[in-house]
């Protein structure tokens, strides 16, 4: 089976702790990440802001954008819903539930079953307000080993692709070139 675009490589901007003094291997609970699309070499970046789609649920807009400069691509990991709270600077492990939360806005990255005007997959959306949502924040980490990829480990390491799969959906996180969102004005 051919491996979804789905890819994502976090780029650690500021762990605020990690396994030891001396060990920054490992993403880690609290970090503060920047997520980039890794079939496009990482030119693209997970990105949100405040604007809301304006069909579909209606919701915070999410896209992947070339801007690797912008506080919009900053995502800081917790624990999913209903799971024991992740202290700052456990290291991730790989098959664990986190969210995402967009440090601009406090929305987390949500999935559901509706469909996107632009892809016509599920849709993906900033959902929430100051870190809390519901279940359709939750997000499997899926690390090399598990699903589509070869090799393993046990923990989320730090620039080594990984995929995320919706809890609530099963659906994998993914982009494609082929869908673009353009601002109109």
């Amino acid at each position: 089976m051919k491996a979804p675009s789905c890819f994502v490589t976090a780029v650690i901007l500021c762990a605020v702790g990690t396994v030891s003094a001396d060990d920054d291997t490992y993403v880690t609970c609290g970090s503060a990440i920047k997520l980039t699309h890794v079939e496009s070499g990482g030119k693209f970046f997970l990105q949100s802001d405040e604007r809301q789609l304006q069909s579909g649920s209606g919701q915070q807009l999410v896209t992947a954008a070339p801007n690797n400069n912008s506080p919009k691509s900053l995502w800081q990991i917790r624990e999913g819903h209903d799971t024991p709270i992740c202290p700052v600077g456990t290291p991730v492990k790989c098959g664990s539930t986190i969210r995402l939360m967009h440090l601009e806005t406090g929305s987390n990255l949500h999935t559901h079953g509706i469909r996107s005007p632009l892809s016509n997959q599920h849709e993906v959306t900033g959902f929430g307000q100051g870190g809390e949502g519901d279940v359709g924040d939750d997000w499997e980490v899926v690390c090399e080993g598990g699903s589509y990829f070869s090799g393993s480990s046990q923990y989320w390491l730090r620039d080594r692709p990984i995929q995320f799969r919706g809890t609530a959906t099963q659906r994998f996180l993914g982009s494609s070139s082929t869908v673009k969102f353009t601002e109109q004005k």
